[in-house]
This record gives C-alpha cells, structure tokens and sequence, in this order.
C-alpha cells in the first residue's frame, strides 16, 4: 500500500490537525511498517496554476481540439499532480479550517486533482462516476470554534465539501477526526481535546 499525507496548515508545530494526523502516522508506521508514505505540505509544494493555459489545455482535451504548445506545457504539469495523487491506495489530510472553509493550497490542490477522465468520468447514460474506487482516507478538522452542534453545523464548508470532493472521485469510504475548539475555550481546553483526537487516531491507525 501507499499512503499520500496531505498536510493543508501552514502552521508547523503549532498546528492542532497536523499533530493528530503526524499521530496517527506513527501509529499507522507500526502497524503496517511495509507500506509507503509520502508526505506532501501544501504550502511549501510549488503547485502549478489552475490558470488560463491549464483550463484551455482542458477544454481542448474535451472538445477533441489538439493542445498548442502553451496549453501542453501546462496540461502536464497538471497531470503530473493528479498522477501522484491517483498513485496512492490511501489518503490522510490534515485541514484547519479557515472562514468556514478549506485553505486556499487545498482548494487549489482540488481543483488541480478533480479532472473528467482522469479522477471521475461521465456519460449521458451513467452519469457521472467516481475512478478512484477502493480507496480509503482520513481526514483531520481542527476547528477554532465548535460546528458540531446543530445550531452550528450550516456554518461548516470544510467537512462537508472535502467528503463529497473525495467521495466524487470515487473514494467512498472516508473517516474522520475532530479537534474543536481550538481557540474558543482556551488554550488548556484546546490542548484537552488534542489529546484526545490523539488517542481517536491512534486508534483508527489500527483498522485503516
């Protein structure tokens, strides 16, 4: 097997997702000491634009229309991301959420990965389908506040959309870790609830 951590915090040491994800990776490490793990941070990765070049190098390839050699050049730089990502059997992500959402690297690395032929397919007849089946992932969500509430829940962009991201590609089955909050009850209660998603991930390293 080879797993792909994918670590979306720009925050280092001080990151409350990526010590929990860093925590089930070594408990993951002993449990399956033959697999491969490849760790990738998103913001320190030189991720190629989404930009003109790269959409047109798309839609030439949907509409049947040769590349120039612009469109080319950034078409495989494109390729070579979401080959990297399709060459893993399974996924960890680290994400904060930022403004409800995902960070911005993340987002980017989306829509870099979520390409017609390559991670999900479509056709008149059956729709739209997933190729990345019989995968697994692991997410972790650190949260500054708390989402998990029914009041609250509408407010979270961050769970909802990276697992209909994933399941979209195919990737069905799809765990996940809260750490909240981070910040709303202070930095002992934060670091409670830290531990304890510790312990869930160490846990779940032992069946993923």
């Amino acid at each position: 097997m080879k797993l792909l951590y994918i670590n979306a915090s720009p925050q280092g040491e001080r990151s409350a997702s990526a010590r929990v994800a860093e925590a089930f990776l070594d408990a993951y490490r002993k449990t399956r000491p033959a697999d491969e793990i490849v760790s990738m941070n998103l913001f320190e990765r030189d991720l190629p634009a989404f930009d003109g070049p790269a959409a047109a190098g798309k839609y030439a390839i949907l509409h049947g229309r040769a590349h120039t050699r612009q469109e080319a050049d950034a078409w495989r730089a494109v390729e070579r991301v979401v080959e990297e990502f399709k060459s893993a059997d399974r996924y960890v992500f680290a994400v904060p959420m930022w403004n409800f959402g995902i960070p911005y690297r993340l987002k980017q690395y989306v829509d870099l990965i979520v390409q017609p032929g390559y991670t999900f397919s479509f056709s008149p007849e059956a729709g739209y389908r997933g190729l990345l089946t019989g995968r697994r992932a692991l997410a972790v969500y650190a949260r500054g506040g708390e989402y998990s509430a029914p009041q609250a829940t509408g407010l979270d962009h961050q769970k909802p959309y990276l697992e209909l991201i994933l399941g979209f590609m195919g990737v069905a089955d799809v765990r996940a870790i809260i750490v909240e909050p981070t910040l709303a009850g202070g930095p002992e209660v934060a670091e409670a609830k830290i531990r304890q998603a510790v312990e869930d991930a160490r846990r779940e390293a032992g069946s993923f």
